[in-house]
């Protein structure tokens, strides 16, 4: 694979995403250093989509990564590898949080299917709420009940967005929902492939994992303590986007098949308002 040399603004520039736009409501050193720490999951996880190289491959394109967070790396190429080096450095992020995010991103690089509402939730872990636990020590926190929150809010967002992609996911071949959810309503893996689930009984599916999600959103803000609300305004402007997308698709019975959902952009301008003048 050819290695990547652009700089986090270049990477940034090139994606359309609601975290790049949350970004925008942190003081500039901070909008910066996660920019970085963005650019360097949006680099991960491109080498595990990247279409027509084989997975060894892959593997070995993230294990240059993993090998970076180690400090195994003499050399770091000038670009995002240098920035996120230092970044790594002048906030002594941890480890074990970094290597779990790749570890997430390996486990799309093989088929998936999970059983169980737990067997998701790890899954979520890897590739959300390690997201968090490391964007909480560039956004700065001083309870450590903060670490919690971003636990739990990482399993509401990665919960959302599996809701929303499902369509998408099945053209791919691919399937996040718990098979032992669709068992009890009714439903089998190929059916939500095809693309022509028993419309009640997968509105049925979609509100119980609906109801799951919102449980974390709950749980995330009664766990965000009052001295670091101001400190998480990027993390709770994403709460604010993703648990109106959950609403809207709910409201609109999860026509997931044939639209996507996203929040319109004078409620997104709402809502960036709102994060940004949080105190």
């Amino acid at each position: 694979m050819e290695p990547v040399t652009d700089s986090s603004r270049e990477i940034i520039r090139q994606s359309g995403s609601n975290l790049a736009f949350a970004l925008a409501v942190l003081p500039r050193r901070k909008r910066d250093d996660m920019g970085i720490f963005y650019a360097f999951c949006r680099v991960v996880d491109d080498i595990a989509d990247e279409p027509g190289i084989p997975v060894e491959e892959r593997r070995a394109g993230l294990k240059h990564w993993r090998d970076l967070i180690y400090g195994r790396v003499e050399s770091p190429r000038p670009g995002i590898e240098t920035e996120f080096v230092d970044l790594c450095r002048r906030y002594y992020l941890k480890e074990e949080d970094l290597e779990a995010i790749i570890t997430g991103i390996e486990m799309d690089l093989e088929p998936l299917r999970f059983e169980s509402t737990e067997d998701l939730k790890r899954y979520c872990y890897h590739v959300a709420s390690a997201v968090g636990l490391v964007s909480i020590e560039i956004f700065g926190y001083t309870d450590p009940a903060t670490r919690f929150y971003a636990e739990q809010l990482g399993y509401a967002l990665q919960w959302t967005n599996i809701m929303r992609d499902v369509g998408e996911d099945a053209k791919g071949g691919r399937l996040f929902l718990p098979l032992e959810d669709l068992r009890r309503y009714g439903l089998t893996e190929q059916m939500i492939l095809d693309g022509n689930p028993d419309k009640a009984k997968f509105q049925r599916l979609m509100k119980h994992e609906a109801g799951i999600a919102r449980a974390f959103y709950v749980t995330a803000v009664s766990a965000l303590p009052k001295a670091d609300r101001a400190a998480m305004r990027s993390a709770e402007l994403m709460r604010r986007i993703y648990s109106g997308i959950l609403d809207g698709m709910e409201a609109d019975g999860f026509h997931v098949y044939d639209r996507r959902y996203r929040l319109t952009k004078a409620m997104m301008l709402c809502e960036f308002l709102k994060a940004k003048y949080t105190r």
